[in-house]
């Protein structure tokens, strides 16, 4: 009982966290009348993938790789599958926007580029450096292409980001609050989930996979649903996509980096595929110009609750 109660704790204390970093953040970006567009692109891209980025690193560091890579392998499916396919439920999205075919591109290479240091063996520093270096790339072309270009349609932070605190010392308390309870959350959260699974048998890749995946993930199901509500198609859908990049980029590369991670062997034959197939839905229904329906978002839940369920 108490290891449910430490892992609820946990990923309560990290969706706030992150969320109070993020408008912490923004709130003194603004005050320094940084860019927009630099704001939207890096601290809010940033601070919605902080709990993974902070879960990843405690994992590691207590060395249960198993949950620093289910945690983002499990997120980029939850992504997908839970966090399209519940916003659905309440609005039609559509998957083709301007300026996300790139993006999607980019999803899918960095996906199967991390797929293929998966199954060459553990995620070396090397493979770390390769993976930031990517999303350093992609955020440089973001930033020229959309100032320079007009061919990427950034959607306005302030869809994903409310309640800005306007007095410094709120600012302040936000920022620092945000960076004291990240760590004290992921600390929580990596042990919650460590002796949930001893007490059930199941492995801690499962349990990264699955209920740590989707606890990191409440952030970004949370945007997607407000937009919804707000009949904002391309916020849902361009969470999700930039989200998942940056699980991969960010999270991985930045966690691989301090530390290798060695690579369970079920998510080299089953979830990594599974993250691909997820992955090239998205591609498919933009390509072809499929609005993610009522019956598509139960459909995509039905799935996710599936592959739950196959998990343990």
């Amino acid at each position: 009982m108490l290891s449910i109660l430490t892992l609820i704790a946990g990923l309560v204390v990290l969706v706030f966290a992150g969320d109070y970093l993020v408008r912490g953040a923004v709130g003194l970006a603004e005050k320094l009348s940084i860019d927009p567009l630099i704001i939207g692109l890096t601290i809010v891209a940033f601070g919605t993938s902080a709990p993974e980025l902070f879960v990843s690193l405690q994992a590691a560091f207590d060395g249960v790789s198993g949950i620093a890579i289910g945690n983002v392998v499990g997120s980029n499916i939850a992504n997908v599958l839970l966090v399209l396919g519940a916003p659905a439920m309440l609005m039609s999205i559509n998957c083709r926007e301007n300026g996300l075919t790139t993006s999607l591109m980019v999803m899918v290479f960095m996906t199967v580029t991390l797929m293929v240091m998966m199954w060459l063996g553990p995620l070396s520093r090397i493979d770390g450096a390769i993976l930031l270096v990517l999303i350093a790339a992609y955020l440089g072309w973001q930033i020229k292409a959309a100032r320079h270009c007009g061919a990427v349609s950034v959607p306005d932070y302030h869809d994903e980001v409310a309640d800005l605190p306007q007095e410094t010392w709120r600012t302040t308390l936000f920022i620092v609050g945000g960076m004291l309870g990240l760590p004290v959350g992921a600390w929580l959260t990596v042990h919650g989930a460590s002796d949930l699974a001893r007490m059930f048998g199941a492995s801690e890749t499962a349990i990264g996979l699955t209920i740590v995946a989707i606890g990191t993930s409440l952030p970004e199901l949370v945007t997607s649903m407000m937009a919804a509500w707000r009949r904002s198609g391309a916020v849902a859908i361009g969470n999700v996509v930039g989200s998942n990049i940056f699980n991969i980029g960010l999270i991985l590369g930045g966690t691989s980096v301090i530390l290798p991670l060695e690579v369970d062997p079920r998510i080299v034959s089953i979830d990594m595929w599974v993250m691909l197939a997820a992955s090239v839905l998205v591609v498919a229904l933009a390509h072809w110009n499929v609005p993610i329906k009522k019956l598509g978002g139960i459909a995509m839940l039905l799935i996710f609750s599936a592959y739950i369920i196959s998990v343990f």
